[in-house]
C-alpha cells in the first residue's frame, strides 16, 4: 500500500521549505499515491493551506514542472503530468472462485442477456436529466445542513402513494426510509434487527448476494426448497422451527419466478408472529410482472408488524443511482432512524429529489407502462429465436429473464465464462445455489438487456458455444 501524502512541513529543519513540499510531492507521485491527471492545488491556495509565503510554494511547483512531474495550463489548472504506466500501480484481482470474482463477473457489462440491468433505450434519459440538473442546482444554491437521515420527505411521500397503488402497501411517510439500493436496505434491516447468531430462512435457489449479506451479518443460514408456490414454508416451519428471519422474494422469486400463493403467505406470516420471527421481503422486479397484475405485496397482509419491505429503483431506473427503499413496521421506525442517522445515511438530496420530480409528475407510472410492453415483446423474440433450435421443455421465463436449462453434467459457470468473449453475460443457474450438490444447470438469459438488433446472430452464438460444452 502506498504511503500518504506528507506535507508536515518541519519549520525548525535546516531544508527550506519549498524543498519539503518538492520531496512531499515527488515522493506521492512516484508512488501513485497522486496518479497521473490529478489535480493539484494552486500555489496560492497551498500556500494558505499550509501557512506558507507563495513564492515558496510557487518555487516548490517550478521544480517539479522542471522534473516533468506536474504540467501546468490556465484551461485545466495544475495536474500530475504522465507517466509511464508501469509506474502506476494497479489494483490486485480477486482471488479465483472468490465472492468477489463472482461478483465481478455477473455485474460487468453492459453485455447482451444480462440480468438487473434495465433497458437502456426505453427509460426518458433526456427528461431525467433535465429534471436532475435542475435537483442539483437547488442543492448546492441551498443551505449547507445535514439532510433528513430517513431520506428526503418528497421523495418518501411518493413512494408511500405509489406502494399503496402499485403494492396494496398502506404506510405513513414516518415508515420509509430511503437507501442506497437494495444492498444498503438490507444492510440497515440487519442492523435493526440485530440478529447475530440466529438461524435464517433463505430461498434455494436465491439470491446470492442476500445470502453473502446474511453471512457477513454472522447468521446461520437454513436454505428452504422452491416450488411453483414459492418457498416451502411448510419446510422451513418442520426443518428449522427455531429460526428468526426469513428473507422471500414473494412477488416474483429470484430466479426461478414463481408468485408465492395466498396460502403459504398467510402461514408464513402466522409462523413469523407466532415466533416472533421477522420477514425480510425483498420485493425484487417489483410491478414488472408481464403477464397479468402483480400480486400485492406481502407487507400488505401484515397485521403483526413482522415485515420489512425493500425495494429499489435499480431495474426500473437504473443500478448506477444506487437508491432504493424500506418500509418498517410502525414500532421499528424510532430504531430505523437511530441506525441511518449513525450508520447508513442515504444518498445526497439532488437524486432524490430528481426521482420524487419524477413520480409526482406521473412519468415514473408511464415509464413503468411503457416498459411491460417493450420487455413483452423482447421475451416474445427471444423465446421465437430459442425454440426454432430446441424443444420448449428446455425453456421458461421466469419474471425478466428466459431460463434454458442445461443437460445435468454441463457446467454453465464455464459456458457463460466462454460467453463473456462474445459480449454476452448470461447468469448460470447454479450460481444461485446454496449447494452445488443441489444445484441445477441452466443459463438465465435477461429480456431487458437482449440484443435490440441481430437476435438471432447471437443465439446462434450462445447455442454454438452450448454445443462445444456437449449441451
Amino acid at each position: 500500500m502506498s504511503k500518504p501524502l506528507d506535507l508536515n512541513l518541519d519549520r525548525t529543519a535546516k531544508l527550506p521549505l519549498a524543498e519539503q513540499i518538492r520531496r512531499g510531492f515527488t515522493a506521492a507521485i512516484e508512488s501513485g499515491v497522486l496518479e497521473p491527471g490529478a489535480r493539484l492545488p494552486s500555489w496560492q491556495d497551498l500556500a494558505v493551506q499550509l501557512g506558507v509565503a507563495r513564492g515558496t510554494v510557487r518555487t516548490a511547483y517550478e521544480k517539479l514542472a522542471a522534473a516533468q512531474l506536474i504540467e501546468a495550463s490556465r484551461s485545466a489548472g495544475t495536474r500530475v503530468a504522465p507517466r509511464p504506466r508501469a509506474a502506476v500501480k494497479s489494483e490486485p484481482p480477486p482471488d479465483a472462485g472468490s465472492f468477489m470474482e463472482n461478483y465481478r463477473e455477473m455485474t460487468q457489462g453492459p453485455a447482451y442477456f444480462q440480468m438487473g440491468i434495465p433497458s437502456a433505450d426505453i427509460f426518458p434519459a433526456t427528461l431525467f436529466a433535465r429534471i436532475r440538473a435542475n435537483a442539483v442546482r437547488a442543492e448546492v444554491s441551498g443551505p449547507p445542513l445535514y439532510p433528513d437521515p430517513r431520506g428526503e420527505l418528497e421523495l418518501r411521500r411518493e413512494i408511500a402513494g405509489y406502494l399503496a397503488v402499485a403494492r396494496g402497501i398502506d404506510c405513513a411517510p414516518s415508515q420509509v426510509f430511503v437507501t442506497g439500493g437494495y444492498a444498503a436496505g438490507l444492510g440497515l434491516t440487519l442492523y435493526v434487527l440485530g440478529l447475530t447468531g440466529q438461524t435464517a430462512w433463505i430461498e434455494n435457489p436465491g439470491f446470492p448476494w442476500s445470502r453473502k449479506g446474511l453471512e457477513l451479518a454472522r447468521l446461520a443460514l437454513a436454505p428452504v426448497p422452491v416450488d411453483a408456490e414459492g418457498i416451502d414454508v411448510d419446510h422451513g416451519i418442520h426443518h428449522h422451527p427455531g429460526a428468526k428471519l426469513a428473507v422471500v422474494t414473494p412477488g416474483q422469486q429470484a430466479p426461478l419466478g414463481p408468485t408465492l400463493s395466498l396460502e403459504r403467505r398467510l402461514r408464513l406470516l402466522d409462523w413469523a408472529a407466532a415466533n416472533k420471527a421477522w420477514v425480510i421481503e425483498d420485493d425484487y422486479l417489483s410491478e414488472l410482472q408481464l403477464a397479468g397484475r402483480a400480486a400485492p405485496a406481502l407487507a400488505s397482509l401484515d397485521r403483526d408488524g413482522r415485515v420489512i419491505h425493500i425495494g429499489s429503483f435499480s431495474k426500473t431506473i437504473s443500478p448506477t443511482l444506487r437508491l432504493g427503499f424500506l418500509v418498517a413496521p410502525p414500532d421499528l421506525a424510532p430504531r430505523f432512524a437511530e441506525m441511518a442517522a449513525c450508520l447508513a445515511p442515504p444518498p445526497g438530496p439532488a437524486v432524490q429529489l430528481a426521482v420524487a420530480e419524477l413520480m409526482d409528475e406521473g412519468h415514473y407510472m408511464r415509464h413503468l407502462r411503457r416498459t411491460k410492453r417493450a420487455y413483452a415483446a423482447k421475451r416474445q423474440a427471444l423465446l421465437d429465436c430459442l425454440q426454432a433450435s430446441m424443444g420448449a421443455d428446455r425453456l421458461s421465463t421466469p419474471g425478466l429473464a428466459v431460463l434454458l436449462k442445461l443437460p445435468g453434467g454441463i457446467s454453465d459457470v464455464a459456458i457463460a465464462r466462454e460467453a463473456l468473449a462474445f459480449g454476452m453475460s448470461p447468469s448460470p443457474l447454479s450460481a444461485w445455489y446454496t449447494a452445488p450438490d443441489d444445484a441445477e444447470s441452466g443459463l438465465l438469459l435477461g429480456i431487458a438487456t437482449s440484443p435490440p438488433r441481430n437476435l438471432a446472430q447471437s443465439c446462434d452464438r450462445l447455442l454454438g458455444i452450448i454445443d462445444r460444452f456437449g449441451g
